[in-house]
């Protein structure tokens, strides 16, 4: 499945010829689905094409004559007789397990590219080198240049050195997944599990002879599940950073090498505990998984279903938590509970005619699902009863972006199930309400809209993947119903920590603020407020200046919306809940 961000960085406006490609492979028939994509992206793109294929040769091993196949007995026996790889021993039976646990639609499952690459020039090449070290022989290199190449990308092989890392134009591209300035070497996402790092990194580098030391183009954050498992863990970050490599080709080709040397991530002191991480030893892994398991099967038997439940505050007549020239009070919020079997949060305030309205995500466990509610607002802060405004039997809503444009008064609600990012308009207030457009095809969340300079913007983040992946992208439309324009600086944030919004964009003494969540180190975790500091239809750029943790409320372990309108402040949070306890009584 191609995800709606990547069908974007597929076109290019630009009036150059299109950028030659090289691929280097291991193999056509071990290609993984991850690779498969981004291969379909370029395939599939107006600006780029796949003009060589650099398989490694290889000699298969061929079983003796009369020699029996493998089996779980031979290679135990192997692993405990070899020294190198007894010392790996427990890691490797981990993987077997963890192998079980693989999530369906895997990044890492092999999918055969024979047909996908066929007609396209191929060239084997046996590399010449020690252990994981390759470089490439001279008569290789030569043809490889002959093609001109603008990039090469490495999908195969092992570590490079030499002439081949400049054999294209641009330099041989690779992925390396972790972050590069904590996490050196591998492997790939299994040791921030290890070390229990909220961060799970990934990014693009364009090689040099130092390992994972190279430029790097972009970068992207996810959060690390919390989980045993490495296929768990590492299913986010490499379905979420599959768009990468189209987007800076994308970049390559609409702006030039200039560009993406300026949008590069700086180099920052490497701060990683270990120089480079290597294949783990049985004493790493028995002081992780022993302890791990121990406690898992002790609290098995009195284990409860736990979930973690929403509730909103209000306050009134306070100086606003986003304060720049002050700390945050965080005093005076009252927290109000839902009816039983029901969870508030996502709440929007909104004045119309002199009063103050609370609209939120009202989620009922029962249903699994959860409809727009409203409530007033009173002087003092308390919520009258609340009134369903926007329900559907299918759709999950969520996020209820309530605005005003002129005379009218509209509503962007998240509604991942839908498919798509709609504009409803109120009929009737504040309960009745009619989709007036379909902004945006695609599963997107947390929409916020507002308007600058004579145009509409509005943030959204893409999560086609999987719902804790995506990046944060930004568009803008000379009118409401208009055609909406893909801004050429996405993505505007690929970091976790701050690529879903949290709260609709205002203005504080002539600044323009955006709220954003931090899903690291768990969903909903805090709440950011970054400055806009450059808005225009080329370029986009902003700073933190405020984050707001749980801590200074009792028992909440996140936060994930804030809003603030007239003198009314309203936030979420939420606390670890036993099921029982927010189940309605039964009669």
């Amino acid at each position: 499945m191609v995800s709606a961000a990547n069908s974007y960085y597929r076109v290019s406006s630009a009036d150059r010829a299109p950028l030659r490609i090289g691929l280097l492979l291991d193999s056509f028939d071990e290609i993984s689905a991850f690779l498969a994509r981004i291969i379909e992206d370029i395939k599939a793109s107006n600006f780029a094409g796949i003009e060589l294929l650099v398989v490694r040769k290889t000699t298969a091993e061929k079983l003796a004559p009369g020699k029996p196949p493998n089996s779980r007995a031979l290679s135990f026996l192997r692993h405990i007789s070899d020294a190198k790889l007894r010392r790996r021993l427990l890691y490797d039976l981990y993987l077997r397990l963890d192998a079980r646990m693989r999530p369906a639609n895997d990044p890492l499952a092999n999918v055969d590219c024979r047909a996908l690459l066929s007609g396209i020039e191929t060239l084997e090449v046996e590399p010449v080198g020690e252990k994981f070290v390759h470089r490439f022989p001279t008569h290789a290199l030569e043809k490889i240049r002959a093609k001109n190449l603008d990039v090469l990308i490495r999908f195969g092989f092992n570590i490079l050195h030499g002439d081949i890392l400049q054999a294209a134009r641009y330099g041989v591209w690779s992925y390396h997944h972790g972050d590069n300035e904590f996490y050196r070497g591998g492997p790939a996402h299994f040791w921030e599990l290890r070390e229990g790092s909220p961060l799970s990194g990934v990014i693009l580098q364009v090689l040099t002879e130092d390992l994972d030391g190279g430029l790097v183009l972009c970068k992207s954050l996810f959060a690390t599940e919390h989980t045993l498992s490495v296929s768990r863990n590492r299913f986010t970050p490499y379905w979420g950073s599959s768009d990468l490599i189209i987007r800076k080709l994308n970049e390559l080709h609409r702006f030039g090498w200039d560009y993406l040397l300026e949008r590069a991530i700086p180099s920052a002191p490497y701060q990683g505990k270990r120089g480079i991480y290597r294949t783990p030893a049985n004493r790493d892994m028995l002081p992780w998984l022993g302890p791990s398991l121990l406690k898992k099967a002790i609290l098995y038997p009195f284990r409860k279903e736990t979930v973690q439940h929403w509730r909103i505050a209000s306050r009134v007549n306070r100086k606003p938590l986003y304060d720049f020239d002050s700390d945050s009070d965080f005093s005076g919020f009252r927290w109000i509970d839902p009816p039983k079997g029901h969870f508030w949060a996502d709440p929007f305030v909104f004045e119309h005619e002199g009063r103050c309205w609370a609209f939120f995500e009202d989620y009922s466990y029962q249903k699994k699902r959860a409809g727009i509610a409203c409530s007033e607002v009173s002087p003092q802060g308390e919520l009258g009863p609340p009134v369903l405004c926007l329900d559907h039997p299918s759709n999950h809503y969520s996020y209820p972006h309530i605005f005003r444009a002129g005379s009218e008064i509209f509503m962007i609600p998240e509604s991942f199930d839908s498919n798509s990012v709609d504009l409803f308009r109120c009929q009737q207030f504040p309960d009745k309400w009619v989709r007036e457009a379909t902004l945006l095809e695609g599963r997107f969340v947390d929409t916020t809209i507002w308007e600058h300079e004579e145009l509409w913007w509005f943030t959204t983040t893409g999560v086609e993947s999987s719902s804790r992946s995506g990046c944060l992208l930004l568009f803008y439309s000379a009118s409401l119903t208009g055609d909406w324009h893909f801004h050429p600086g996405n993505p505007i944030s690929t970091d976790v920590r701050r690529n879903r919004g949290a709260g609709r964009v205002f203005r504080n003494h002539n600044r323009l603020i955006r709220p954003s969540q931090s899903c690291a180190p768990s969903y909903g975790y805090s709440v950011s407020f970054n400055e806009i500091t450059e808005l225009s239809k080329q370029r986009y750029s902003e700073r933190p200046f405020k984050t707001i943790t749980p801590e200074h409320w009792k028992g909440l372990s996140g936060i994930h919306t804030y809003n603030r309108a007239g003198n009314v402040e309203l936030i979420d949070g939420c606390s670890p809940v036993p099921m029982k306890r927010v189940l309605p009584l039964k009669r």
